[in-house]
């Protein structure tokens, strides 16, 4: 879909912990005539929002089935503990995952670590979501490992986090139909991948009008000569030459 064809504005899904405002900024400063319509969707929905068309690109949490998508990953997320702020965990700058051993340690059903095996004791019921462990873990109930995006998400003033190296990572990246690349996801691409405007898949700057050409100078075979041999003229002759005038002779 090209030219006329292109929609008169852009649906930008993304999932949450996923901050898309430095890539929308610079679309509006460059396409200010093409709407950008943003759509939160939970993580297990994205890819099939967008293979139902109702956006036309969407940030996304890896894997992802890539059936009908095109995917571009972008980065790794660190993965946190979250915890509150008088445990023993606050304490240290980092924890690994086999400290956790005798911890509670909520799995949330809409967890989106790719985790073959959670670390801590799980406990007795999972958490329907993210936000819900949150609050459980405010209350005591138990810790709660999430990339740090969801951290910040859910932040509260009672709860802190630490890096946990070793632990199952989220990669976030960029997916659209295969079949519906228009121009205008060619354009967000570019915009992801820090291309200029005028790269060759940014939009080209108008055409400049084209510089009149110049006058071309007399040749100086014709014009050029004729006009030397009429100042010959003037002088007498070319420089040196005295045969203008007779000479007298002294007597």
């Amino acid at each position: 879909m090209t030219g006329s064809d292109a929609p008169s504005s852009f649906r930008l899904a993304y999932v949450p912990g996923v901050t898309p405002g430095k890539w929308v900024r610079i679309w509006n400063e460059r396409l200010p005539d093409v709407p950008l319509h943003l759509r939160t969707v939970p993580s297990a929905e994205a890819a099939d929002l967008l293979r139902r068309g109702e956006a036309d690109a969407g940030f996304l949490r890896l894997p992802a089935d890539r059936a009908e998508l095109s995917v571009i990953p972008l980065y790794t997320e660190t993965t946190v503990v979250v915890v509150p702020k008088e445990h023993a965990v606050a304490a240290v700058d980092e924890v690994a995952p086999e400290e956790l051993a005798d911890e509670i340690v909520l799995h949330p059903l809409d967890d989106v670590l790719p985790w073959e095996r959670p670390p801590g004791r799980p406990a007795r019921e999972r958490p329907a979501t993210t936000a819900d462990a949150v609050e459980l873990v405010a209350a005591g109930v138990g810790l709660l490992v999430v990339p740090q995006s969801l951290a910040r998400l859910h932040h509260r003033r009672d709860l802190t986090y630490r890096p946990m190296p070793g632990a199952a990572e989220s990669r976030v990246g960029l997916a659209w139909p295969e079949e519906r690349t228009t121009d205008q996801v060619e354009d967000f691409i570019g915009i992801v991948r820090g291309r200029t405007v005028n790269s060759s898949r940014g939009r080209p700057t108008p055409p400049q009008p084209k510089a009149k050409p110049k006058p071309k100078r007399a040749d100086a075979g014709g014009a050029g000569r004729a006009g030397t041999a009429g100042r010959n003229a003037r002088r007498g002759g070319p420089k040196g030459d005295r045969r203008g005038k007779p000479r007298r002779r002294s007597r």
